[in-house]
């Protein structure tokens, strides 16, 4: 006989861990206690010497399916208390050092009873259990109990309080656990907010949707908007409300087999829509989706497509299907096909309570379904590509957020405040980093009030207090100026972090890499140490420190920010560097500032020098005429690439780029090519592949003057596809090693990763 004291970290609370235990414990004829703490799950049992070993390999190899351990560790004592039997125990309170589990999505047990007519859930739009449901949008602090979350208020009633007492039921303190008699209940308004007293509001809303209506449905971590996608009015009437011209749309499908109707994918893509956490996946649309799905995703190649993931969204599919009976029809292909996007005016953050519905969604919808379980934090939906072998984010949120990431070091706690676009907050505690949901740009005040009550809530439910700030270097950026004012406020240091090697360090940080690496950083825009607008560079990073090794050719950025969203402005500039200014005026008739670009470009007024790769693509979409104004960011990038995808691979342009010895990259002599091109589908491919060329020998030569052989690519370009797999295969084929973001978008939402990465490394250096 042995007792043996066991500690579980990782993802282990809210996702059914304790009962779990309970199961094994009873298996294996042991006696003692299971109960969380404030560390996460802890454990004394006393048994049999082989049946105590059995139960520490059940813990990592049987494990349910939402737990992540990530720790277990155990002390051994051969006396015994004379422990009676198994319990699992109240929670213990302390200092904090688990985590938040994310909110999954509905659970097959779950949806089986969601629709079982003798089920007392029957088309109950909240069943849940410690499978499924949400979690981070509803919990105030740890540990996770229901007094702790807004679930708190709904006095579970005796069937429920039963189950959820129950060590063996699947309910067994699943805390959003209620039922249509105790729990959160469905309210429909119109237009105007006048409640709509309906005993069917999902038929009822069903009906609007058939009719072409726009409604706004409150979900897990916020509102979205939702209308018929085959319907080009309502989509039309959707995108003029949130001021959304040509952005595109998420669209929400009932399966995988009636995702193949608009999109042609992998089976890993198909098991990517799959998973719990249900993320809007990137697929290649087909021909079907061009002609039913009109003003989706207008001159793009791929559309974004996901999966119901509450029981609200199947029961709506429900309806609009006619209600057929069974379970059948959810494997079942069906064309019906949703606009499900997240439910804000343009530049603002997702609403997420009745308060700002009324406020902000006035003029978008034409209903409103709500219901009366509060949401604390609001979470977008995570968006998700399959690039490389691998899946990648485009953004990291529900499903996901806060899930910590593993760091290679552990120091004091450092708050780390992101850039500007995309932007995100993150918090380490020890060598954990925890990355928050997508906040999104700094330019509108909501927005920024989300990123004081982001930090604010980290700060809480992880019971850290920061001992440094980091940010970015542009002194203008909101989240520059929050942590200037948060460090001041609280006594703290300041570290600036600058952008590019912000993005390298957090593709360091997840694949947990110390050594030196060469990093690639590519992107729109980033303030360089030299007070000038970087985005195309290669650099040494090692340690918390960074060095410049290389950057491409500047081209001139008429009218500054202003040429960002005009490609034509971009490619004004290139024909003046080749020299050919004088075909501006005539090239973008179009265009009525064009002669006052060409003069600003000779006179050199207002046109400040960009390394950055972003405007690169805007050059050659201004210049093949794929692209003059931008509704959009990326806009002009992707529908290049968009073209290169459906002309195929073609040959690199030879001589198309010039290395010089110090390091500067130029592609002008494929800018004088493709300024003349008129087929601008081959000229998309071009472009690409000359591209890949020109960088791959880029880097290298880098490694052969430096002899680093592991190189990391980071930044917004490379969620471009055929930049992404041509030069990680091409530097592969060289015997260089390319690390890649994985648990984070290479775009500025892992910035804030990046900073507190190289902000801990200087601390922990005394720099």
């Amino acid at each position: 006989m042995i007792h043996a004291q066991i500690r579980v970290s990782g993802q282990v609370q809210g996702v059914g861990f304790r009962p779990f235990v309970y199961k094994l414990a009873h298996e294996l004829g042991l006696a003692g206690w299971v109960r969380n703490d404030s560390e996460g799950v802890e454990i004394s049992v006393e048994g049999e010497h082989l049946q105590v070993m059995r139960l520490l390999e059940r813990l990592q190899s049987d494990q349910p399916a939402l737990a992540r351990v990530e720790n277990i560790t155990h002390d051994f004592a051969q006396s015994t208390s004379g422990m009676a039997g198994f319990n699992i125990t109240a929670s213990q309170s302390g200092k904090v050092q688990t985590g938040v589990t994310p909110d999954m999505g509905i659970c097959a047990d779950c949806l089986s009873e969601l629709f079982d007519p003798a089920d007392r859930r029957y088309r109950h739009p909240f069943i849940n259990c410690i499978h499924c449901g949400p979690r981070y949008t509803l919990i105030a602090h740890l540990p996770y109990d229901r007094a702790h979350t807004s679930m708190a208020k709904f006095v579970q009633c005796p069937q429920c309080q039963a189950e959820y007492d129950t060590p063996t039921t699947r309910r067994f303190h699943a805390q959003p656990n209620a039922c249509p008699e105790c729990g959160p209940q469905l309210s429909l308004f119109d237009a105007q907010w006048n409640r709509i007293d309906s005993d069917d509001p999902i038929a009822h809303v069903a009906d609007h949707i058939r009719a072409g209506k726009v409604i706004a449905l409150k979900g897990v971590g916020g509102f979205h908007l939702v209308c018929d996608a085959r319907n080009a009015e309502a989509v039309a009437r959707l995108r003029n409300g949130k001021q959304r011209e040509e952005k595109p749309l998420a669209v929400m499908v009932l399966n995988r087999s009636s995702a193949t109707h608009y999109a042609a994918f992998t089976a890993h893509e198909g098991a990517l829509m799959e998973i719990s956490e249900r993320p809007i996946v990137l697929l290649r649309q087909t021909e079907t989706c061009e002609s039913e799905l009109q003003g989706i995703a207008p001159g793009l190649s791929s559309i974004g497509v996901m999966l119901p993931y509450t029981p609200l969204h199947y029961l709506l599919f429900h309806e609009l299907l006619g209600r057929p009976t069974g379970t059948d029809w959810l494997q079942q292909e069906a064309p019906l096909a949703l606009v499900m996007t997240s439910a804000n005016p343009s530049g603002e953050p997702l609403v997420k309570d009745e308060a700002e519905a009324r406020e902000s969604l006035a003029e978008l919808a034409d209903a409103f379904l709500t219901h009366d379980r509060e949401i604390l934090h609001r979470c977008d939906d995570s968006v998700m590509k399959w690039q490389n072998n691998t899946p990648t984010f485009i953004r990291r949120a529900r499903g996901y957020t806060p899930r910590r990431i593993v760091l290679p070091f552990t120091g004091p706690s450092v708050l780390a405040c992101g850039a500007w676009l995309k932007n995100t907050v993150c918090l380490t505690r020890g060598n954990e980093a925890f990355v928050s949901q997508h906040i999104g740009d700094l330019g509108h005040p909501a927005t920024r009030a989300m990123l004081d009550e982001t930090v604010n809530y980290l700060s809480d439910i992880l019971d850290v207090h920061p001992q440094a700030v980091a940010h970015d270097l542009h002194p203008d950026l909101y989240s520059t100026q929050f942590a200037q004012d948060y460090a001041a406020q609280n006594d703290l240091p300041l570290i600036g972090v600058q952008h590019h090697h912000a993005h390298i360090a957090a593709v360091c940080a997840e694949h947990r890499v110390r050594v030196p690496v060469l990093g690639l950083a590519l992107d729109g825009v980033g303030l360089g140490t030299d007070g000038s607008a970087w985005g195309g560079e290669l650099l040494r990073v090692e340690e918390g420190q960074c060095e410049r090794l290389g950057h491409l050719a500047p081209l001139s950025l008429p009218g500054g920010d202003r040429a960002a969203r005009e490609p034509w402005r971009m490619a004004a500039s290139v024909l003046f560097d080749l020299q050919r200014g004088d075909e501006i005026t005539h090239r973008f008739t179009s265009q009525a500032g064009a002669q006052t670009i060409q003069g600003m470009l000779e006179r050199k007024l207002n046109c400040p020098p960009t390394s950055s790769m972003g405007r690169y693509f805007d050059a050659v979409a201004g210049l093949l005429g794929v692209s003059e104004m931008q509704r959009y960011e990326g806009q002009a990038a992707m529908e290049l690439e968009a073209l290169a995808q459906r002309h195929g691979r073609v040959a690199a342009v030879p001589d198309g780029y010039i290395l010089s010895q110090d390091g500067v990259l130029s592609f002008l002599p494929l800018f004088a090519l493709l300024a003349d091109s008129e087929d601008a589908m081959r000229g998309a491919a071009l472009f690409h592949a000359t591209l890949v060329a020109g960088l791959s020998a880029w880097v290298q030569r880098a490694t052969q003057l430096t002899g680093i052989r592991t190189v990391a690519l980071a930044g917004g370009c490379f969620l471009n596809d055929i930049l992404t797999c041509g030069l990680t295969d091409s530097l592969a084929s060289h015997g260089i090693r390319v690390l890649t973001a994985q648990q984070l978008p290479p775009n500025d939402g892992a910035i804030s990763l990046g900073q507190a990465s190289v902000a801990l490394q200087r601390i922990i250096k005394g720099v």
